[in-house]
């Protein structure tokens, strides 16, 4: 401690009669602890699965620290007490705190002595920027002199939709309790006609990712280039959120995921192979920032979820199917086809229908916009298009996307196409002529599906976004966006097509039927062309399975069926690890120029992972999961491992299969854990090997505190 001996005719008396010397800002330690009664504050804010030994805050809802005095508190009027506040990386917004409430913007304070402590309650905007701040506590003299200033203590100011003055409020516990707590959701795969759920392990509340999280945000292009206006830009869940919709995917920045779809990830991680957001949000950090490989559109989504959660934005995953990309902004989707029937777009064309692609929505406020816009917000860190030069998308106002309103910012018109586009096909004749063959106007924007809040069903949102298909209403809303409406042709065909399949399991042949009906009164002469193709999700083609040509007579109200069977070891070879076949048909008749085309997407059905674990399950006590899997192929499978991941269960870990697994033969693997956070949870598990990928398997276990008492 300082000597002040030589001052002390300067000193004035403290409150427990000790001398503070106000000519050199020294004082002989007035407040010896503070505390930030990080667990009764974490609770009240709903942040303590997050952390109870650090103080996460959520905004516009009051919080109190404790300072611990030497002696009996300092009171007025002899001395006054300010707080200050300081955010970013090197503190470049300060915030002055006074104790007197001077407006809903700013912050303020009250106190409360009580023995030899003072109770400080702490009141935060509803619009205060969200962030890390440092608080330090300025004890002052009457006439306004620093007599001690405690050392700085950090927090985290999180969103709070539980405050009805935040713009992310949202007034129902039901749907926080799955869009801000719930660290397990479902993502949806699949087609539009056999939907499948994939787990997902969100786990925002796993330690260090509410770092990382902010990690992120310092690392966007902004905060790197005007810190300060980055730090004060952060008040508003709209900047956050469309800085977020970037910062997942790496294409400008120094963002978190590198998209990759084709089919060749031997220098990272297949996109297949993630069962959660944690494992990439801890590569991403301790790799220094460097995008982690790789990603698709649903891990985007994933991780983008995980984030804007554990930020305090009610987020939800989406699904679309037959999800229209229309790059040149026209909401027609063009594929060409020569005379042979054979798709010659590929090459140059961008525009395409994903079998699904997913995003996720975030619930807000639009003060930028006018009236009418507030709720659900699309956002979509996919990166498939620029907007302001960036590779972002969104937030947009899912009810602008219904209502046709593609002015709305923020990038309407991409998301309208990607729900809406009418889908068209071409005959390109040698002489580079086209002949439109076919308009479908009902193919995109199908079942459009999120989580349910009460439970693991899904949620069709469709009508969210769109109109029923083919109403008056859902015309008049293309045409207002910008496009007249598309005619199909009047002339009602003779001949019709269907495609039907029986289930598709992976590994196995299975038989497609083409069902060529006439309707007309007259027997009718037709060319038949049915191809089979092994696609990803979004539509990229990996080989030709299988064709078959056919010329047929087809009696008049009669129906002629073409069988082929698709055999496992064909597709087998050039399947992608999406496990989807794409069967077209064409039909020609002999006299007519007309084509009939049809079209379906067959999902492989997987195997699954059987997970089961034994006994009560407690905190920080071993339990041991029993996976089991069965090989369906009827190939060798070798270089198998399955990954293990849970929130508040274990990290993502892997354990290798103990030997190659021949057809038809059963693995049973052991892993041993110590669950870490009390509650439901679930342990999510991943297979894959060199020829089969993306198996999954999952458990829900009940944590509990301490083992249950049977006798009481």
């Amino acid at each position: 401690m300082a000597d002040h001996s030589d001052c002390v005719s300067h000193c004035l008396p403290t409150c427990d009669l000790r001398l503070t010397c106000v000519c050199c800002a020294a004082v002989t330690g007035v407040f010896t602890v503070v505390d930030l009664c990080c667990q009764v504050n974490n609770h009240a804010h709903r942040t303590e699965e997050i952390d109870t030994e650090r103080l996460l805050a959520r905004r516009g809802q009051p919080f109190s620290i404790a300072l611990q005095c030497s002696g009996a508190p300092p009171q007025n009027p002899d001395y006054q007490l300010t707080l200050v506040l300081r955010l970013g990386n090197q503190g470049e917004v300060t915030v002055k705190v006074s104790e007197h409430k001077k407006g809903p913007d700013q912050w303020w304070f009250s106190q409360q002595a009580a023995q030899s402590e003072l109770l400080l309650t702490l009141h935060s905007p509803a619009d205060a920027p969200v962030g890390k701040y440092s608080l330090a506590v300025l004890l002052l003299s009457s006439d306004g002199r620093i007599l001690e200033e405690t050392a700085p203590e950090s927090f985290y100011l999180l969103f709070n939709p539980w405050c009805k003055a935040d713009v992310v409020h949202l007034p129902d516990e039901v749907l926080l309790q799955e869009y801000v707590l719930n660290e397990n959701g479902i993502i949806y795969q699949g087609a539009w006609d056999a939907i499948t759920a994939l787990p997902w392990n969100f786990g925002q509340f796993e330690k260090d990712i509410v770092d990382i999280c902010f990690e992120i945000l310092d690392n966007s292009p902004t905060a790197l280039k005007n810190p300060e206006m980055d730090i004060q830009n952060r008040a508003s869940a709209v900047y956050v959120s469309r800085t977020l919709s970037a910062m997942v995917n790496s294409n400008d920045d120094r963002g978190v995921l590198s998209g990759n779809w084709s089919g060749n990830y031997s220098d990272g991680v297949a996109p297949t192979r993630w069962t959660g957001s944690v494992p990439i949000l801890r590569r991403w950090s301790e790799g220094g920032a460097q995008r982690v490989r790789y990603g698709q559109c649903w891990v985007f989504a994933g991780v983008a979820c995980t984030v804007l959660r554990c930020l305090g934005i009610p987020t939800r995953c989406i699904t679309n199917y037959s999800s229209a990309h229309d790059t040149d902004g026209n909401l027609m989707i063009d594929y060409l086809l020569d005379e042979n029937m054979e798709d010659i777009s590929n090459g140059g064309r961008k525009d395409m229908i994903w079998n699904y692609h997913c995003w996720v929505e975030s619930w807000m406020a639009r003060e930028d916009l006018p009236d009418g816009y507030d709720g659900w917000q699309a956002l979509d860190p996919t990166p498939q298009e620029r907007s302001d030069g960036v590779y972002c998308c969104g937030p947009c106002p899912v009810r602008a996307i219904r209502d046709g309103e593609v002015g709305v910012k923020y990038d309407a018109p991409f998301i309208f196409a990607e729900v809406n586009a009418d889908m068209a096909f071409w005959v390109v004749h040698p002489d580079g002529e086209r002949t439109q063959v076919s308009v479908n106007q009902r193919t995109v924007g199908r079942n459009i599906s999120t989580k349910s809040v009460y439970g693991d069903d899904r949620e069709d949102i469709t009508a969210h976004y769109k109109y029923p298909e083919g109403s008056a209403k859902e015309r008049e809303v293309f045409e207002k966006a910008g496009r007249r409406v598309s005619q199909a042709t009047e002339s009602q065909s003779q001949l019709q097509l269907a495609i039907k399949h029986a289930q598709a399991v992976h590994g196995t042949d299975f038989d497609v039927i083409v069902e060529v009906h006439n309707v007309g009164s007259e027997d009718t002469r037709a060319h038949l062309t049915v191809t089979s193709n092994a696609i990803t999700y979004n539509s990229l083609h990996r080989g030709e399975c299988q064709k078959k040509t056919a010329r047929l007579t087809v009696p008049a109200q009669k129906a002629h069926k073409e069988v082929m069977r698709l055999r496992y070891d064909r597709y087998g070879a050039c399947v992608s690890e999406h496990h989807m076949i794409r069967v077209t048909a064409f039909v020609k008749m002999n006299d007519q120029s007309d084509v009939i085309l049809e079209e379906v997407n067959i999902p492989l059905r997987m195997p699954r992972l059987h997970v089961k674990v034994t006994g009560e399950a407690v905190i920080s006590q071993k339990v041991t999961a029993i996976i089991t899997f069965t090989n369906p192929l009827p190939v060798t499978l070798r270089d198998g491992v399955f990954t293990v991941e849970g929130a508040g269960l274990t990290a993502a870990t892997e354990v290798n299969a103990p030997k190659a697994i021949e057809p038809g033969e059963e693995v049973t693997v052991k892993f041993s854990f110590k669950p870490k956070r009390h509650g439901l949870r679930k342990l999510l598990v991943d297979f894959d090997s060199d020829r089969l990928r993306d198996v999954k398997g999952e458990t829900t276990l009940m944590i509990r505190r301490t083992k249950y008492n049977r006798t009481q």
